[in-house]
């Protein structure tokens, strides 16, 4: 975009919103400083680089766009690029599937920083944090869908040490980093069909968390530890161990953190209506930021109406601090940096937008009962020009403005992917 427009619709935009009493550019240095975590399983549909060749555990990817990256040197150089597209502060979001072995015979139960070295290594010369994740999937030790809860032993103990090992990884990401790193436990543990023996999954599977857990010398504000529930997933129809009660009870009880995935509830519900009541319980929450259609499909983040309202509880309850934001999802239909770059930036615009209102006066009104002025103000804020602030913010940050990015993003997949 024409830079000397960028800057016309800016101050037409400043204009607009001081009118209603917001600080664009306040609101600007707020939402650039909330972290969002950019997953890294994105850019080669889930594979991993530590031996799987594909996905099971209620997880699939569609679609056979060209490109995808083969090597952990491949996928790095995506993520430089893309990054180049995405403005604020930014984590990396890792799977322990993405351990580099060098050639090493040492199975997920025995990782440590190690195998991280690379990614570690990349993340200090980015000046960024790492967040991280079990991977409970894609592995012969997977009994069928179970791992935690399995009635064998032998698996329960294997996938034990493996989440053992996940924190102490993340314990040394932080110390090196300086950044809080989150850790999801994501279980894909369940039936497909009617379960008998309901209460048996669950006392292994929390027998097994305990065991984890056990370690108090790795500290929440270090290393936050989270529970991720899933209402169901391919193969687990009828039974999913660690079900939204029993994650979110297990949370509270225990002191860790809960995830809220925006696809893992029933279609009519949705994560920014879970926010504000799960932290009244918890002292910080995890998000996994995707598009589910119809079911957990996980679909590019796009600026719809539950992302907005996703970043608007965030900011307008004064969240920041208590949430950490993390996109979740693998389309690997269209261009896969492309897809980074919507999401990330769609996200970014939704807080920006959330910082543009005027929800301390909204929220007077509201406890004015002036009910109809709430929701006039509600609905005008739609309409107001935050194309124009985010396309100056965008200039501030040295990153395309409005559509350019796509054409950067096709001459590198002329120059790069196409050469995969």
């Amino acid at each position: 975009m024409n830079e000397k427009s960028i800057l016309q619709g800016y101050e037409y935009a400043k204009e607009a919103y001081a009118a209603i009493g917001v600080d664009v550019d306040a609101a600007m240095q707020r939402a650039d400083a909330v972290p969002v975590s950019m997953h890294c399983w994105q850019g080669d549909d889930v594979i991993g680089f530590d031996g799987s060749d594909s996905l099971d555990g209620g997880i699939q990817t569609t679609g056979n766009y060209p490109g995808r990256a083969r090597t952990a040197d491949e996928l790095r150089a995506d993520i430089d690029f893309a990054r180049t597209m995405i403005p604020g502060a930014t984590k990396l979001n890792l799977h322990a599937s993405y351990a580099e072995k060098g050639g090493k015979k040492v199975d997920r139960d025995a990782y440590t920083v190690a195998e991280f070295r690379n990614w570690l290594d990349w993340a200090k010369e980015n000046k960024i944090g790492l967040d991280f994740n079990p991977t409970y999937f894609s592995h012969p030790m997977m009994d069928g869908n179970f791992s935690l809860s399995s009635p064998k032993a032998d698996v329960r103990k294997f996938w034990i040490e493996h989440g053992k090992r996940c924190r102490e990884i993340g314990n040394a990401f932080a110390k090196e980093l300086g950044q809080t790193c989150a850790i999801n436990y994501w279980m894909p543990d369940g039936h497909k069909d009617t379960c008998v023996d309901t209460k048996g999954y669950r006392d292994r599977m929390t027998a097994s968390l305990d065991e984890i857990f056990a370690d108090k010398s790795i500290s929440q504000d270090d290393v936050f530890c989270s529970l991720e529930s899933k209402l169901f997933g391919i193969g687990v129809e009828s039974y999913t161990v660690a079900s939204h009660e029993y994650s979110l009870g297990y949370a509270i009880k225990n002191g860790l953190g809960y995830t809220l995935d925006a696809g893992h509830f029933h279609p009519t519900e949705v994560i920014s209506a879970k926010i504000s009541a799960v932290l009244q319980n918890l002292d910080k929450v995890m998000l996994h930021v995707s598009r589910g259609v119809r079911w957990d499909s996980d679909h590019v983040v796009a600026l719809d109406d539950e992302l907005q309202r996703i970043m608007d509880e965030i900011v307008w309850n004064h969240f920041e601090d208590r949430v950490f934001i993390g996109l979740d999802y693998f389309d690997a239909a269209i261009n896969r940096i492309a897809c980074w770059a919507i999401g990330m930036r769609n996200a970014r615009k939704a807080l920006l937008n959330a910082y543009l209102a005027n929800a301390d006066e909204m929220r007077a009104k509201e406890l004015e009962g002036d009910l109809t002025a709430r929701f006039a103000m509600f609905e005008e804020r739609k309409s107001m020009p935050a194309g124009a602030v985010w396309n100056y913010y965008c200039l501030t940050h040295n990153v395309p403005a409005g559509m350019d990015w796509l054409e950067q993003v096709k001459k590198y997949e002329a120059d790069v992917l196409s050469k995969r």
